[in-house]
């Protein structure tokens, strides 16, 4: 490996980015939402968008996503994120503009924000994290709750005849024609973290370029709201969650 491949951007792991600031994070231990805040952050940087990037935060445990990532950012009621970005795209089309959403915000509330922006092709970034439960509220099951699982509103566990069953949102994304990418990542190691920051630049890129839609889903922990341990938590993801919603590009049509 030659030395200028060691010290370029996307090589240095260790170094915070410069747009993370130093405010206290509020998530639990061993939440995802933090690693994917450095990975937004990193990607804005090295691609030079500090001052064209324009994040929606949702309502959830990442309503405070703008105390974090030193960008513009501009709040949506709960589900409307996707709104609100295609609002702000179609007055500045010039811009890298991208939603960060979690589940319940995404898949149940937002349910029709998110389809119909996708079936426009809204040049628009949509970053997904999937912990399969609402982690800010209680515990609750989300549309994403795995058979079986149990939440504080399914103690016995998730069941078809009563609770329906899981919404694969990525999937949906893929079907639609405004859709020019869609991925489902993890943080769980390094090198599950590299591909995901790979796709979020990809979708990044993407909302720059004006190329369609992007959805990236992050398949999540939530150790507090499934009652493990950080460490518990990130092999009860690998063991479960990945069986359902497995790891991947389900659709990408921009070519490299």
């Amino acid at each position: 490996m030659k030395t200028q491949d060691i010290i370029s951007p996307e090589n240095i792991v260790y170094q915070k980015p410069t747009l993370l600031n130093d405010n206290d994070m509020h998530y639990c231990p061993g939440c995802s939402h933090g690693v994917v805040h450095k990975l937004v952050a990193e990607v804005i940087e090295e691609m030079g968008a500090t001052e064209k990037a324009i994040g929606v935060s949702p309502v959830g445990c990442a309503v405070f996503a703008y105390k974090y990532i030193d960008i513009d950012w501009q709040e949506a009621a709960h589900g409307r994120a996707p709104a609100i970005a295609t609002a702000i795209k179609r007055l500045w089309p010039d811009r890298l503009v991208f939603t960060y959403q979690g589940d319940g915000d995404l898949a149940c509330i937002g349910t029709a924000e998110t389809i119909h922006a996708l079936n426009r092709g809204e040049n628009i970034a949509i970053i997904f994290i999937n912990n399969a439960i609402y982690g800010m509220t209680g515990g609750q099951m989300a549309p994403t709750t795995l058979m079986g699982m149990k939440t504080a509103t399914c103690p016995y566990g998730r069941q078809a005849d009563l609770h329906g069953y899981p919404l694969k949102m990525t999937e949906v994304a893929a079907t639609l024609e405004g859709t020019c990418y869609v991925t489902r990542q993890s943080v769980h190691t390094v090198a599950a973290i590299r591909r995901a920051k790979k796709a979020i630049r990809q979708a990044f890129e993407n909302s720059i370029n004006r190329r369609g839609s992007s959805l990236v889903e992050i398949v999540s922990t939530c150790s507090s709201g499934w009652k493990q341990s950080a460490v518990d938590a990130n092999k009860w993801m690998e063991e479960n969650m990945f069986k359902f919603y497995e790891l991947g590009d389900l659709k990408n049509t921009v070519k490299e």
